[in-house]
């Protein structure tokens, strides 16, 4: 946990950064992260962002050993069946490295790393979609230390977990609207599925929604605000261990600024109204406190764009100039955005009333900017960039706060330690001599001893038990100071357990049950409680220990030959391929599971749309169980409806599969049914 040796009060909880490249991770490290999670260049959620290369992740394992600060790399897409032997390579990789914790999406491959890797730490990552006390309950029982919760998990909620699990819940940051792991709305729509770390953001664009063929709202009536828990967070429940922040595609300087700002009120500091103003300047679609606080005001259907904060008002615009009054500081190099019109523009050039260059305007100062964006009205000026709070240094400036024991008697042997609260190290030197015309202070001594400047370390208390009128060499002390630092370091490097890797085995299935879909009913979709909604016979989206008759269905996402198995030895009767998968995928999954784990029951839906979205709540504000229509830009239509619960939103169009490629035993096709 991270040590501010002048905080006034503390939260106990883990503060949880992202990190999409190296620079990140160091702005990370320096403003005060307790942990940080990022990922490799393969199997992280988030493609599109830097990552991280082989070497990076060794450098940035290590530091993170140095400084405190756990890592923990996600590996949370779904995994293909070509694609297992390459993320458990990928998997030992880290292991051996001793990484924190790896995130995991994918059931079978959690499933599978739990027994072939019994000393690594596996978190759920929230697109598991633990939604519900079940899931929550067999992830623990199979031996995964934490779960990431779903965005849409409310604190009530979150009470009710009486697990021992370690909980970690989202703060800050983008928002998805449908259950993360349950949206195939880029994959469908674009064919790039969120669920392998490629989603295109399909939510952030305009949308009209039609009733009949009457037209209800327009705008971009999927697109979430930003999370913003940052004044209540001290009231989460005591069962959360880890805050964690979104952001992995977010720059180095939004990374520092957030880490800090959160920091402060973990450490009890005041917030000031300029940390809540800039906050907006780094990112601002709208806050809202999101469905952890039950806050009603999700959406922002007027721009899915960073709105940035306050600046000021135009005052005058002609084809050369705009004249702004400001109300809070301009740079040159800021970045501004005219709210009405919605341009936006850098501040390359910024001028005082006498035409004079400035670098800097001053609230209720008056500043001419180059009209590069052919504004033509007055309108609020807001700023989106803030040149003062770009970071360009990355070098390490955080210490790990050590406690010194020195003991200097006259005919004993001279001792130093150095303890940082979980490791101790000791150097014994020579025999302290009785000087003769030229003894050390015990300030002198206390001087050299923390001179530690350039090590990772930072004197929090030292305790000296020296005689006085004694002799100790200067360069004495410098050796055992340098001896020991290098031998903590050592010490911190070594911290965590070998790895051990196992031989799995498994057994094959050869069940004679016969499936008949049509007895089977789809039940309430991401309940809290499972068990409250199931039939006799039931087609469940959730992960859970069956004890009746169900089937698996498309959303669990089986992807690879180990997932099938798995759900299967859980107790699911039956289960569904992901409707991600092409023919061709399907098949070769199909021939592997056969091959590996025997006639597991196998559904394939087929001929019949696919529910693309689940949203908590009514976003839309449509009456329930109607009927009405999404559109988008290319005049796609999605059904769409709200159950009282949820709302739901469809494909489309209708998957149409070549069924006879797909012909094998024990092998059903599902369609109509989602």
């Amino acid at each position: 946990m991270y040590l501010n040796i002048n905080r006034k009060t503390v939260m106990f909880m883990e503060l949880l950064v992202p990190a999409g490249d190296i620079n990140s991770f160091y702005a990370a490290i320096n403003n005060g992260a307790d942990a940080i999670y990022l990922s490799g260049k393969m199997f992280g959620a988030r493609s599109y962002a830097k990552n991280f290369t082989d070497d990076e992740l060794k450098t940035v394992l290590k530091l993170g050993k140095i400084y405190g600060v756990k890592i923990y790399v996600t590996m949370n897409t779904l995994v293909k069946e070509n694609e297992v032997e390459a993320f458990l390579k990928e998997v030992e990789f880290l292991y051996s490295l001793g990484v924190d914790a790896i995130l995991m999406q994918d059931f079978g491959m959690i499933s599978l790393c739990l027994k072939k890797y019994p000393n690594l730490t596996i978190h759920a990552s929230t697109q598991v979609n633990s939604s519900s006390y079940e899931t929550i309950k067999l992830l623990y029982e199979m031996g995964v230390k934490r779960v990431v919760l779903p965005r849409e998990m409310s604190i009530d909620e979150i009470k009710k977990i009486d697990i021992p699990i370690e909980i970690e819940v989202f703060i800050h940051g983008a928002l998805c609207v449908s259950y993360s792991g349950n949206c195939l709305f880029s994959s469908m729509l674009g064919g790039r599925s969120g669920n392998r770390g490629e989603c295109v953001g399909s939510c952030r664009l305009p949308y009209k929604i039609y009733k009949d063929k009457t037209l209800i709202d327009e705008g971009y009536l999927l697109s979430m605000k930003e999370l913003n828990t940052s004044s209540d967070i001290k009231t989460l429940p005591s069962n959360v261990v880890s805050l964690k922040i979104e952001g992995r595609m977010k720059s180095p300087s939004y990374v520092s600024f957030i880490t800090k700002y959160y920091r402060k009120i973990l450490d009890g500091e005041e917030l000031s109204t300029k940390d809540l103003e800039d906050l907006k300047s780094m990112f601002y679609r709208g806050f809202t406190k999101g469905h952890l606080f039950n806050d009603s005001d999700l959406i922002n259907k007027k721009s899915p764009n960073h709105l940035g904060s306050h600046l000021g008002k135009v005052i005058d615009v002609n084809d050369e100039r705009i004249r702004i009054e400001l109300d809070r500081p301009l740079l040159q190099g800021d970045g501004i955005r005219f709210k009405e019109s919605n341009k936006g523009m850098i501040v390359n050039y910024l001028y005082d009333l006498k035409d004079n260059l400035i670098n800097k305007g001053n609230p209720k100062q008056i500043v001419e900017v180059d009209n590069k964006v052919k504004l033509t009205s007055l309108d609020e000026v807001r700023k989106t960039t803030d040149k003062s709070l770009e970071i360009t240094d990355f070098t390490i400036t955080r210490k790990v706060p050590i406690n010194i024991d020195v003991k200097a008697r006259v005919g004993e042997v001279f001792t130093l330690s150095f303890s940082d609260l979980i490791h101790s190290v000791t150097y014994s030197g020579n025999v302290v001599e009785k000087s003769i015309n030229n003894p050390i202070s015990k300030e002198r001594l206390i001087s050299q001893l923390e001179k530690l400047g350039n090590t990772p370390f930072v004197s929090k208390h030292i305790n000296v038990d020296m005689d006085e009128d004694i002799f100790i060499r200067i360069g004495d002390l410098n050796i055992a100071r340098r001896t020991l630092s290098e031998r903590l370091i050592g010490e911190r490097l070594n911290d965590y357990k070998e790895p051990i890797i196992n031989e799995v085995t498994f057994d094959k299935i050869n069940t004679k049950d016969i499936i008949d879909l049509e007895d089977y009913q789809e039940v309430e979709r991401n309940p809290f409680n499972i068990k409250d909604v199931l039939k006799d016979k039931s087609i469940a989206s959730n992960l859970f220990r069956p004890t009746t008759d169900v089937i698996a269905s498309y959303h669990l996402n089986v992807f690879n030959s180990y997932t099938a198995y798995y759900l299967y030895k859980l107790g699911y009767k039956a289960v569904t391929l992901s409707v991600e998968l092409n023919n061709i995928e399907l098949k070769e999954l199909i021939e592997s599971i056969r091959k590996r784990f025997g006639n597991i029951p196998i559904v394939i839906k087929t001929k019949s749309y696919v529910e693309v979205m689940i949203i908590k709540g009514n976003i839309l504000n449509i009456d329930k169980d109607t009927p009405y229509t999404l559109v988008n830009v290319k005049n796609d239509k999605f059904k769409t409806y709200f159950d009282g619960r949820c709302t739901h939103i469809n494909s489309s169009y209708s998957l149409d599969l070549d069924e006879k490629e797909l012909e094998f035993d024990n092998v059903y096709f599902m369609g109509g049914k989602l």
